[in-house]
């Protein structure tokens, strides 16, 4: 199954608590908005990019409870990116200052910022020309860092604010440079 795009703005639009709403009435469904104000309905992820998910998303609670330099979000969470787009990243990460800049009713629903560090992990059901459109989006939006990995190819693809993607082939291990300081994921797992 792969996600479904539907265009409702000729009917509706949806504004950004009609939206919110819609999600919480529907949890079953994950939704995402692109930046034109088309639902995204987003396939549940099969059994093994799940497990891979948890386990990412643990590497990276452990290191940020090490160093406390921000705050780590699932896959569950979603975030209004300055172009108007509503996306959850598979992992991300905002730092510490950024993130209690927001009031808390902007970090009770979908906060108004983009991450500083995002990470998606393509499921077999995944496109990778609209992952890779995504990727570019989250750059777009001033994220930072963000690795797009593609583990069926293992391949990974490298992010950066300003610079040119960067390819890697099955690499050992990924830095999280400056944006991340510290912190080394090993890919002996996700692949």
């Amino acid at each position: 199954m792969t996600a479904i795009t539907i265009d409702f703005n000729s009917v509706v639009k949806l504004t950004d608590d009609q939206f919110y709403q819609l999600c919480q009435d529907n949890p079953d469904i994950k939704f995402e908005r692109n930046q034109w104000g088309k639902l995204v309905i987003m396939p549940p992820t099969g059994g093994e990019t799940g497990k891979r998910n948890a386990k990412l998303t643990t590497r990276f609670v452990v290191w940020n409870e090490q160093t406390q330099l921000g705050e780590v979000f699932d896959s569950s969470t979603c975030f209004k990116l300055p172009n108007g787009a509503d996306r959850s990243p598979d992992v991300s990460w905002i730092q510490l200052e950024r993130w209690n800049g927001l009031t808390d009713a902007q970090r009770e629903k979908f906060p108004p910022i983009a991450p500083d560090f995002v990470l998606e992990l393509m499921s077999p059901s995944d496109s990778l020309s609209e992952t890779q459109a995504k990727m570019r989006e989250y750059i777009e939006a001033k994220v930072r860092l963000g690795w797009l990995i593609d583990r069926k190819n293992r391949r990974v693809e490298i992010y950066r604010l300003g610079q040119q993607v960067e390819i890697l082939d099955a690499p050992t291990t990924l830095s999280g440079e400056d944006v991340l300081p510290g912190f080394i994921l090993d890919m002996q797992f996700v692949w």
